[in-house]
């Protein structure tokens, strides 16, 4: 009864505006499970995986975020985050009410900018080596993990050669 007298106050335009717009989120939805599962699938199968991701909208970008770290903690992998310390409080809370304690222990945060400007600006050679270090705990104690970096770039143009160089080299490690 209720139900029916809140779609009598609807016009018949707003009643297909909300159909339409339930129907979009809903193929977003499959969308985004197929893609997490076969991006899960991928990580399972070869261990060694490089993915760029880009986005537009900050919402989406922290979701995948925290589906990464989820899923890879499932899998039991530890997480290297790297992310600006303006998004990762945000990334933080958000865990916390999704993880218990002892599996936010697997977590471990790095500030992108020391990260990617240790040498005082984006100089690939030199966040190789800081990723190097980063992770020879893990790979010295034959420890599973996944890292996820946030890059931040004012556009896509400007750095893409950079970028590209970058991805290489992190493609062969």
């Amino acid at each position: 009864m209720m139900i029916s007298s809140y779609l009598y106050l609807l016009s018949p335009i707003d009643f297909v505006l909300l159909i339409e717009f339930n129907i979009i989120e809903e193929m977003h939805e499959r969308r985004n499970d197929i893609l997490k599962s076969k991006m899960n699938q991928l990580f399972k199968d070869q261990k060694s995986v490089h993915v760029l991701y880009s986005y537009n909208e900050m919402e989406n970008y922290i979701k995948q975020v925290l589906n990464f770290i989820q899923d890879g903690i499932a899998a039991g992998d530890y997480i290297i985050l790297i992310e600006n310390d303006r998004i990762y409080p945000i990334i933080h809370k958000e865990l916390s009410t999704r993880l218990t304690k002892d599996q936010m222990e697997f977590i471990h945060f790095v500030n992108n900018f020391d990260f990617y400007c240790s040498s005082g600006s984006y100089h690939p050679p030199a966040i190789e080596e800081y990723f190097n270090k980063t992770v020879q705990s893990y790979v010295d104690n034959k420890i599973s993990f996944r890292s996820w970096a946030h890059v931040e770039w004012a556009t896509m143009e400007e750095p893409l050669h950079i970028i590209e160089d970058f991805e290489r080299t992190v493609d062969e490690a």
